[in-house]
């Protein structure tokens, strides 16, 4: 391979390091230029900002040495070609520790400036916290790719330790998102668990609309247009609009026909929500299964009838095998789709996640929002990393 081969690889790799460190100077400047905390005399009113170094105190010299090492030792690696498994889980292994051990810090320093304030008194996460973790979670999202599924485990599982160890010895209990969640303990679990119902159903329905319209489009290539322009039809109108429309629609089946009200059919809560959801979801679904259809290898499907097989032996042992990696990568938007779509279900009586969200917004109160919307991100993320994990490895089924 001569040397101009390398050069795409190469400005590549200097295109993702430079936006790595743009990610970790976004993460020094939420550590250094703004409020870390923000205490409040109660939780709906604006707090006074608190720096990082009044609450980390020393921390915050020990994070910025590791943020720091971190982005050395990844340039160093790169300038030398050696940027391997080795170096990436080292650098994986700091920026995950430095996570925990600032969440750690926060809710320790937090206890500390609350000791001397009324019983009111909230300590809100402020936007520099907020930059710098969330700076740091898109660093590790972003390395994880590099390193071996071993190493990435037993680093993820360290500092979910880590921070479950603190919160058992209530490290966090003095910051105002826990005292959010202790006083809905019990309707934030019920709501998550209304969530992930509501994100499985509207994806096993979208899946029942998919499969025959996904092999509809493969098998009838003239149809096909006539068929992605319905799905994205769905797609331009907003999803509050067609969640209103469903309303309508269902409250009118119902008047006319009320034994479906038997069924558990109605016109506001999960019903409109459920096939809202699902109408959106079709179009990825319906696109995958045709694509993974018709892109399977015209060398295979020739070797396979001229061993005589029949389309249908053909469609389920070579086209389907083949085509798997393409239905799990639409299958991954359709997930991360139906997770966060699931939230809009608070605003029609669907409960989950969503109502909290909305319940906070209603009431002004920024750590009720987070309680509800931060679940939600690491819900979204995890059906990501573990989709893509499996799509990746249906792609290479013999690594």
């Amino acid at each position: 391979m001569s040397e101009t081969d390398f050069r795409p690889m190469e400005r590549g790799g200097a295109i993702r390091l430079g936006l790595r460190i743009g990610l970790a100077l976004t993460a020094a400047a939420g550590l250094l230029g703004m409020g870390w905390l923000s205490i409040a005399q109660n939780r709906l009113m604006p707090g006074t900002p608190v720096a990082a170094w009044l609450v980390l105190g020393g921390g915050v010299q020990v994070a910025a040495t590791l943020l720091a090492l971190a982005v050395a030792l990844e340039a160093f690696a790169w300038k030398r070609g050696r940027a391997d498994a080795v170096c990436a889980t080292a650098v994986f292994a700091l920026l995950a520790g430095l996570l925990a051990l600032l969440a750690i810090l926060t809710g320790l320093g937090a206890a500390e400036l609350m000791a001397a304030q009324p019983t009111t008194a909230r300590a809100m996460l402020g936007s520099g916290f907020l930059m710098t973790q969330g700076a740091l979670a898109l660093l590790l999202l972003d390395g994880g790719r590099s390193i071996p599924p071993r190493p990435l485990l037993a680093c993820t599982a360290v500092v979910i330790l880590l921070v479950s160890a603190a919160a058992g010895a209530g490290a966090f209990d003095a910051l105002s998102l826990a005292v959010e969640y202790r006083a809905r303990a019990e309707a934030f679990h019920a709501a998550a668990a209304q969530h992930l119902a509501l994100s499985a159903a509207a994806i096993g329905l979208a899946l029942a609309l998919a499969l025959p319209f996904g092999w509809l489009a493969f098998r009838r290539p003239r149809l096909a247009p006539a068929i992605d322009g319905a799905m994205n039809a769905v797609q331009v109108v907003p999803a509050i609009a067609l969640f209103g429309l469903l309303m309508i629609l269902i409250s009118t089946v119902l008047n006319r026909w009320p034994a479906l009200r038997g069924l558990g059919l109605n016109a506001i809560g999960p019903t409109p929500a459920l096939i809202g959801i699902a109408a959106y979801l079709a179009l990825p679904l319906v696109r995958s299964i045709s694509l993974g259809l018709s892109g399977v290898d015209a060398y295979a499907i020739e070797a396979a009838r001229a061993m005589g097989m029949t389309e249908r032996r053909i469609a389920w042992e070579i086209r389907l095998p083949l085509g798997l990696p393409v239905f799990v990568g639409g299958l991954r938007v359709a997930v991360v789709q139906g997770v966060g779509l699931a939230t809009l279900g608070g605003l029609i009586g669907a409960g989950g996640l969503g109502a909290i969200v909305f319940e906070g917004m209603a009431q002004f109160a920024p750590d009720l929002i987070l309680l509800g919307s931060a679940p939600i991100v690491v819900l979204a993320i995890l059906a990501d990393v573990g989709l893509k994990a499996a799509e990746q490895r249906l792609a290479r089924p013999g690594a």
